[in-house]
């Protein structure tokens, strides 16, 4: 017997504004999926293609980016450039043949606890109905199983 899918969710969340929303859901224990694995970033404009492909090289179903909501960027423009990036991402997504609804780009604040419960079980739903990967075959299990799920990439604000 084949055991139930479980889905692997890279959540790249913004240092000021989704990483406290994250921890505010925490600590308020606001019940979400514990599907996920949080990279820290300083700001979701610094989270490029690279870093989203590479989270899905190392076996990541879905991937999620979040950021501050427009005009709360601690960097001005920051997430007018996430946007960006995530257009580009997704082109490249669909070029390799992977479904565009594995990867999202969100906003969250940090006082937004509650919604970030709500968003991480939404797209873990989202992703469990996809399915595994399609580049999950090729990629060690062990490697995910490690936590070694793309963290050690540096993403930084210049």
């Amino acid at each position: 017997m084949t055991a139930a899918f479980e889905p692997r969710v890279v959540v790249f969340a913004c240092n000021w504004c989704s990483y406290a929303g994250a921890d505010t859901a925490g600590t308020s224990r606001i019940a979400h999926s514990p599907g996920f694995r949080v990279i820290r970033t300083m700001c979701s404009g610094r989270v490029n293609t690279t870093h989203v492909l590479q989270a899905f090289k190392m076996g990541a179903d879905g991937v999620l980016v979040s950021g501050c909501h427009i005009g709360d960027c601690h960097y001005i423009f920051g997430n007018h450039w996430a946007i960006k990036q995530f257009d580009v991402t997704k082109e490249m997504l669909r070029m390799i043949g992977l479904e565009e609804d594995r990867v999202r780009l969100e906003w969250v604040s940090a006082a937004e606890g509650p919604r970030w419960a709500s968003l991480i079980d939404e797209f873990v739903d989202q992703i469990t109905k996809l399915g595994p990967s399609p580049l999950r075959d090729s990629v060690e299990d062990a490697e995910y199983a490690s936590g070694s799920t793309g963290a050690e990439v540096e993403v930084t604000a210049s």
